[in-house]
Formats: C-alpha cells, structure tokens, sequence
C-alpha cells in the first residue's frame, strides 16, 4: 500500500485549514498533514486536535516552520496575500513542491520571481485557480476545443458577487483595504481572467478597465444608523448588511439553500438578542445549527455567544457605511483584445442576489451560454447552422467551487507522484498572465489609459 504524501500547512484559515488540511482528513491515504504554521492559536489548536500533530510540530509563524530542516513532501502556502512570496520561495529552495493560494502575489515583479525560482529550483509551484479543475470549466473547454462553436469571436464574462459576499469578504473583511491586501480585480477577479485565457488559447494584446467606489462609505450612511450593528439600529429591519442577518440569522444562505420555510421570511435578530434562551426553540434554534463560511471567518468560537462577541469587538460587527478605511471598489468593467483577435468584456459587481458567473461566448458557428451560480450550473450551445439549441448540463452546484478543489488537489499529489503531469493546468508560469492582465486592468482604471500587455510583459 503506497504511504500518503506528507505535507506542511502555512496558513491554516479559510483555505488552508478548512479546504486543502481538511482534504487529509477526508482522504487520509493520499495526503498527512505533518506540521502547521498559524499565528492565530485557536487556529494552531484546531490543527493540532484535528490532525493529531506533536506540540513541536505546531509552529506560530512561517519563520519558524521553515527553519526547520524540511519536514515533509509539499507546503502548502494559504497566508494572506501579501505574505505569500518569502514562505514560497524558501520552501521551494528547502526542496518542497508548493501549493499556493491565489493570488501568487501582490505585484509584477514578484510574479515573475515566483516563476523564475519554480523553473531554477525545478520544485513544482501550483497556483490554486481551482476553477479549471471544476467539471463544469473542463466542459466548457472541451466544447469550445471541438469546434462546435467554430472559431470563437467575442466573449461576454460576468463574476456576480453576492451582496452578502462582497459585505463581509470586501468591506468587513480581509480584502476591505487594497494596501493591506490586493485589489478586487486580482484578489478575486484573477480567477476569471485565467479562465479567460485558458479558453481563448492566446495571451492578451490590450486592456481597459474602469470601476468605481459607488455605494458605501460615510456619504450614503443612513440617517441615525450606528456605527456598530448592534448598537440598537434603527433600520435593522429592513438594512441588507445588519450584521446579525448573515452571521445569526443566516438569511442569505437559508434563502439560497431554500431550507428556510418560514425561518427565512423573517427576521428574527431583535427577539434572539433580546432573549438568548430562544435558540434553544424551533425555528430559532436554526440559528445556532450552521457553522461553515461564512460564519467560520469571523470567530473561533462559533457558538452563538462567540458569534455575539465578534460582532461587539470585530470588524464583522460594524456599519457597512462607516468602515473608515475601506477603498475597495464595488463594481468594475474589463474590456480586452487577445493576440488572436478575440474580444472580451469582464464585469465584477458586489450587488448580486446570487453567488456566481454567468457567461455567453460567441463563435462564428454558435453560441455558448453559461451560468455556474451557487444553487446550479448549465450550458446550453445553440447551432447556428441548425438552428437548434442542447441543452449539455443543467444540474445543482454540489460542492465548494464545483468541485474544483478536490480536482486541484488530485491534479497536486498525482504529480509529485509522477504520474499526472499533464494534470497540472495551474503551473507557476500557466497562472502569471492571468495575474498580468489583472494588473493591466488595475493600472488601466487608476491612470485611465489603454494598456498594452508589452508595457508589462
């Protein structure tokens, strides 16, 4: 029987605790997790427990976990954005293969270092653009590759941000400050422009963007609204981001999930803030039964009077409209004109009732139009020639990423066995011009002009 692949995590949040650690748990013949790096101690202790590590083994910062002589197989890399690239390179120059969590990096030049220390090191750098590995995208592609649509002339690419998502990932959270973090277009949007051109099969030629701050800050706060949720609202009712919507009541999801009944027509924060004993009561105890994202970001405590406290002490907590420092913009459009002439539009917005992207791409000999939203995906192709329409998948998005992660991490462990090389669509050097072109299109809306990818190619 083969030995699992041993592995180091570096940043055990969202992504590398709860996705790509959790991945040993599920499917322990293939990847062990042997030691974790996390600055967070509830986190650090939540590995401990769930992986079964020694006390020496559970370090407090990337420093530390690699000063060590190497540990295991792979490292995998989910800090935060701006900490990806001095963890990265060490390890690789220690000799781990490296799984790294997008964005690779937060500017040009260390990109194209990332690149150039995976090819002289000869250790594998694998970008997390999870979503070429999500069955839905391999579809996609393989009917584009057929020819069925014929030569591919324009594309029309939507990433729908729910309205909760971009509140609590965007304004509350970690990306709310593009100098903190990185801007919208790369620390979520590069996931599209790598689908973009994976599918086109030519690099990008020229770029526009604009974009806007449109919708929150002090200037459209309402009128007596705190700047804390639970500071006794006067809109609580009828306010899309009060806080205790999404991370008590769980509106947003319920709705979404359609297991709300009549849990989800109303909007019981008030009463359950008032009278905690209520969540021990069907419906309200609903309230105190899901714990995943988002709700896992904002506590490790995530009982209810864990939730409570987060939202009194956390950025999690406060007004949408009175997050002093929050510059990341809530709409943007990417125009582009690829090498072999096919054009695109990009559009990103953060006011969608649904989680998703929706797309339509035209050929000389048909359409394709898509939708990969939280609660399904389908491709229809209509022939022009015909005059006929397939519908070719029309079913429920099961799984995180349509089951993208999993793939990715398959794709992973096979080639540091050797034995799925050509599995691995998300190299280093595959995934830098998707990151190119999101700074084009940063650059583009920040200097308004039209920039040409050789100015920074």
């Amino acid at each position: 029987m083969k030995e699992p692949i041993t592995a180091i995590i570096i940043g055990a949040g969202d992504r590398g605790g709860d996705t790509y650690a959790n991945y040993a748990l599920r499917f322990p013949e293939e990847l062990k997790v042997v030691a974790v790096a996390e600055p967070i101690k509830e986190r650090l202790e939540i590995m401990k427990k769930k992986h079964n590590l020694q006390s020496k083994r559970c370090y407090s910062s990337w420093e530390d976990i690699l000063r060590e002589e190497k540990l295991a197989d792979v490292s995998i890399i989910a800090t935060q954005d701006q900490m990806h690239v001095e963890p990265s390179i060490l390890a690789m120059k220690k000799g781990y293969d490296v799984l790294l969590e997008k964005p690779m990096a937060v500017t040009i030049e260390d990109c194209k270092q990332l690149v150039e220390v995976s090819e002289e090191t000869g250790k594998l750098l694998q970008i997390c653009h999870v979503l070429r590995y999500a069955p839905f995208f391999s579809q996609l592609k393989e009917i584009i590759e057929s020819g069925r649509i014929g030569k591919i002339v324009n594309i029309s690419w939507r990433e729908n941000v729910s309205y909760f998502h971009y509140a609590h990932s965007y304004i509350r959270g970690h990306w709310h400050n593009r100098e903190k973090a990185s801007p919208m277009i790369l620390a979520k949007s590069c996931h599209d422009m790598d689908l973009l051109f994976w599918l086109i099969r030519s690099q990008a030629r020229m770029i526009s963007s604009f974009c806007s701050q449109t919708h929150f800050g002090k200037k459209n706060q309402p009128e007596g609204a705190p700047n804390r949720c639970l500071d006794n609202c006067p809109i609580s009712e009828t306010c899309l981001y009060y806080a205790p919507r999404l991370y008590i009541d769980l509106l947003p999801l319920l709705h979404l999930y359609k297991k709300g009944g009549s849990f989800s027509e109303n909007l019981f924060s008030n009463l359950v803030l008032k009278y905690p004993k209520l969540t021990k009561i069907p419906p309200f105890k609903k309230i105190t039964e899901y714990t995943g994202w988002p709700i896992s970001t904002i506590s490790k405590d995530l009982s209810y009077e864990g939730r409570i406290k987060a939202l009194q002490e956390t950025n999690y907590g406060k007004c949408v409209y009175a997050v002093t420092d929050h510059n990341t913009v809530d709409h943007q459009v990417v125009n582009i004109e690829f090498e072999n002439e096919v054009t695109a539009t990009f559009t990103m917005h953060g006011f969608s009732h649904e989680e998703g992207r929706t797309l339509r791409i035209d050929g000389t000999k048909g359409t394709i139009e898509g939708e990969f939203l939280f609660s399904k995906q389908k491709i229809t192709v209509f022939d022009t020639i015909t005059c006929t329409e397939e519908i070719l998948r029309d079913d429920k998005l099961q799984m995180e990423h349509g089951g993208g992660d999993d793939k990715l991490m398959q794709a992973f462990l096979k080639n540091i066995r050797k034995i799925g090389k050509k599995d691995v669509l998300t190299t280093a050097r595959n995934a830098l011009e998707s990151h190119l072109m999101a700074f084009a299109a940063d650059t583009s809306r920040l200097e308004n002009r039209i920039i040409e990818m050789r100015e920074i190619r």
